[in-house]
């Protein structure tokens, strides 16, 4: 893929600088995202605070230009998902796209129980981040690794959930809402919950709703920033977000 150049872009190189909120549909990758954000308005500086897996879909932090620099101060921000589990399957990526490396009867759980176990999880506690992560181990990334059939031991590292709720017991399906801290993975929650109740869990959907304090509600979805202009752009980084991204910018890095 050629390198980005916003000089041989059709268009002038976009002049403001700010914070993006975009609703990310599910198969995109952050990254796709960001691509598509820097390429189609010619923004040379553009970056993302916190990644989505493919599968998951919600709020998107993009940071512009000079906002940029606070990127990783944003990406520490606490996160809300609505997420759903599957009882009674294992994958190798704890979601359902991996392999199915077990399948467990589920029967003997009841709602009760996995709203205990799910309300055991409360508070803060180590997790085990899960092999198909973006974290490093040796300066290789723990999914490269992954890809070639290689599995390492991986640290333990603190999370905090703030709160977590089921909104929806259908078993062997669970809706349920989370709000946790930064480096929290919604996956390994999810099939946390499911060893605890001796069944195994998977996640099979999730979907991001507040980054810190913005939210989804602001978000604009990948069909409607298609139908934008630079100057319709513009004006939402600035009219509609501009106040609240300087008070949250000011508020990061103090």
């Amino acid at each position: 893929m050629r390198k980005f150049d916003p000089k041989r872009h059709r268009l002038p190189i976009f002049g403001s600088d700010g914070i993006l909120l975009v609703d990310k549909p599910a198969t995109w990758t952050s990254f796709d995202v960001v691509n598509f954000v820097r390429s189609r308005f010619n923004i040379p500086k553009v970056g993302h605070c916190g990644t989505l897996d493919p599968a998951a879909t919600g709020l998107l932090v993009l940071v512009l230009g000079k906002f940029t620099r606070i990127s990783g101060a944003l990406s520490g921000a606490d996160k809300v998902y609505e997420a759903t589990l599957k009882l009674g399957i294992e994958t190798d990526t704890e979601d359902m796209d991996g392999n199915i490396i077990r399948q467990s009867d589920w029967s003997q759980v009841t709602e009760e129980s996995l709203q205990e176990a799910i309300q055991s999880f409360h508070g803060q506690s180590m997790q085990i981040p899960p092999m198909v992560s973006a974290l490093k181990k040796d300066g290789k990334k723990l999914y490269e690794l992954a890809r070639q059939g290689v599995e390492v031991e991986r640290e333990a590292r603190p999370i905090e959930i703030f709160s977590i709720a089921a909104n929806r017991i259908a078993l062997p399906e669970c809706d349920f809402t989370v709000h946790c801290s930064k480096g929290t993975y919604v996956r390994t929650l999810a099939s946390d919950i499911g060893k605890k109740l001796g069944c195994g869990a998977v996640l099979s959907a999730l979907r991001r709703t507040h980054s810190g304090k913005f939210a989804i509600d602001d978000a604009l979805s990948l069909d409607t920033l298609k139908t934008f202009e630079q100057a319709d752009l513009k004006e939402y980084v600035e009219k509609f977000l501009f106040e609240k991204a300087l008070k949250i910018a000011a508020e990061a890095t103090r």
